[in-house]
């Protein structure tokens, strides 16, 4: 297999079909220290030179006190390729590790978010991409199906709460086992995150069950993902979607709209 063939026409599809970049954009790159958010950089810095439309590209890597190695590699081998990068230490993060410790994920990616937001509006980006692969969307799936008891999954592209940033997700179509080797490829040097060391997590329970099913399943994950983009909304319980009363879609659609489902209060 040819890696960056396979890599780049993965990549340019998920752009493509999902209007992620358009031209003149100015995409952020959040690098995280793993091999997915390099293998994306590398493309995308590869689809900037062939692509149609004229965008820029800068990293980015937010410190919040737990790589498990210098970060410092990292920075030698992007100012090699001359690429344009912005390390920045999170004072409140950090200081969230020494006065809580034992918080949980979803303070850390509120500190984050608002991190990264701050980045990219100082280096006047307004797109910023994320190095999610297909392994993560099958994950959310099942860890939302099972866990929240909501069908959903993360999105290929979304805005931020005030539609300052798009935020895109070019990796959908590509599996870590591509961008393990890329990056290997490559010679990136890999900084992991404490986190992604974790065990006993929902995400590690589902990375084992998914090793296991693929052994004798395959292509398990590109089904998942066509499954996503393939929505049969008649065959789930959800009622705003089913047709309970029997009536033509025609008349189906003239009921919803003069009696609305309420879903708020």
């Amino acid at each position: 297999m040819d890696l960056e063939k396979t890599l780049l026409r993965k990549v340019g599809e998920a752009i493509h079909r999902y209007r992620m970049i358009r031209d003149g954009d100015r995409v952020a790159v959040a690098l995280s220290g793993g091999k997915d958010s390099a293998t994306m950089l590398e493309a995308l810095l590869l689809l900037q030179k062939r692509a149609p439309i004229d965008f820029s590209v800068c990293a980015f890597t937010v410190e919040q006190g737990k790589f498990l190695g210098p970060i410092a590699p990292l920075g030698e081998y992007l100012k090699a390729r001359g690429i344009a990068w912005t390390y920045f230490r999170d004072a409140p993060s950090l200081r969230l590790l020494e006065e809580e410790p034992g918080h949980g994920c979803d303070l850390c990616s509120r500190y984050r978010r608002r991190a990264v937001y701050q980045i990219a509006a100082d280096l006047g980006c307004n797109v910023i991409a994320f190095g999610h692969t297909a392994d993560d969307f099958c994950e959310a799936l099942l860890r939302n199906t099972m866990f929240t008891g909501k069908l959903s999954s993360l999105p290929p592209v979304t805005h931020s709460r005030n539609r300052d940033y798009r935020l895109i997700r070019p990796l959908v179509f590509v599996t870590e086992d591509i961008t393990t080797a890329y990056a290997a490829s490559c010679g990136v040097p890999v900084v992991p995150c404490g986190c992604s060391q974790r065990t006993g997590t929902v995400r590690r329970a589902l990375r084992d069950l998914f090793g296991e099913l693929e052994r004798q399943h395959p292509h398990l994950k590109e089904t998942m993902l066509s499954a996503m983009g393939n929505v049969d909304t008649s065959r789930l319980l959800d009622t705003r979607f089913l047709n309970l009363h029997g009536e033509s879609a025609e008349s189906e659609t003239q009921t919803q709209e003069l009696f609305p489902i309420v879903t708020e209060l």
